[in-house]
């Protein structure tokens, strides 16, 4: 079955991958001065960024597999699991990582902030492919963090890491939008395969077993992370997934008013909702009239 290891500490990972500890809550890993092993199941209490260099083929990330391609950043936040399926065949792991324990962000403006880089929340067939420059820009803000980790720690230490970190974060999301842009033909294919499981969903008997659609049912059905659907449906339409789902409840209910003379609840049952009131309440509040109201018009 392979060895299984639990990571709630920096010193924890530095040890494993064959590192000193220079500071408590933050580590950068060279993987090549790790020794060679085999695969193993690895749980995580700590963020890590790995910066893959070579190709990975039998990593599994959740229930996802991911072929990477060196020059590939992938995120991990705490309470996530990483299996290297192959238990037998040592290998020499290759590439970088920054880890960094939660408690680092206690008190910090990046504690704050950091909910809002959801890529910690993608799956592995969502990572982030850099080009050359931006792999250089990231190997040089690691350089940057392993530095001040060099230095005696004071009351400057933390607030300074952090901002480093922030900043590699910041260019993160850079990176993404660029890699959301230039991905902007398989985006478009992914937006309408949510188009049409919206529809197939609502001529279904799916709203009445099942109520009404949420983000992560279409996320599912698409195989991806609900986080990156959702950033990768308001980058294409500028609206959010939810927003998105309930344009086509109200646009289907504008037609069930208009076009038969079904009850309101009878609309929103066959809607999904649980209650007409909420309903009603929804329809108001994206039309500025009650559906009632609305009828009235014809």
């Amino acid at each position: 079955m392979g060895e299984e290891f639990v990571f709630r500490t920096i010193d924890d990972y530095n040890s494993f991958n064959n590192h000193d500890t220079m500071h408590p809550l933050v580590s950068v890993i060279d993987f090549s001065k790790a020794k060679e092993r085999t695969g193993s199941k690895m749980y995580f209490d700590l963020y890590c960024i790995f910066l893959k260099e070579v190709k990975c083929g039998d990593m599994k990330y959740g229930r996802q597999y991911y072929d990477y391609q060196a020059g590939t950043l992938v995120f991990v936040s705490p309470g996530q699991i990483i299996d290297i399926e192959n238990k037998v065949d040592y290998y020499q792991p290759a590439g970088h990582a920054l880890a960094f324990h939660p408690d680092m962000l206690l008190g910090t403006n990046l504690g704050k902030q950091i909910a809002e880089h959801n890529y910690f929340s993608y799956q592995t067939n969502e990572a982030l492919h850099l080009s050359p420059k931006e792999r250089e820009m990231v190997l040089d803000l690691f350089a940057k963090i392993e530095a001040e980790l060099q230095q005696p720690v004071d009351k400057h230490s933390k607030k300074v890491i952090a901002a480093s970190i922030e900043l590699l974060l910041n260019y993160c999301d850079r990176f993404y939008d660029r890699q959301f842009i230039t991905r902007e033909t398989v985006n478009k294919g992914i937006l309408g395969k949510f188009e049409a499981l919206l529809n197939t969903y609502f001529t279904s008997e799916n709203p009445t077993s099942m109520g009404l659609p949420t983000v992560a049912y279409f996320a599912g059905e698409l195989h991806l992370s609900s986080k990156y659907f959702g950033d990768l449906i308001k980058k294409e339409t500028g609206t959010t997934a939810q927003e998105y789902i309930q344009n086509k409840i109200i646009s289907i209910a504008k037609h069930e008013i208009f076009e038969s003379e079904k009850t309101m609840n009878e609309i929103a049952f066959e809607l999904g909702f649980k209650y007409p009131q909420h309903f009603i309440r929804l329809f108001k509040s994206r039309v500025g009239v009650t559906p009632n109201q609305y009828r009235q018009k014809k």
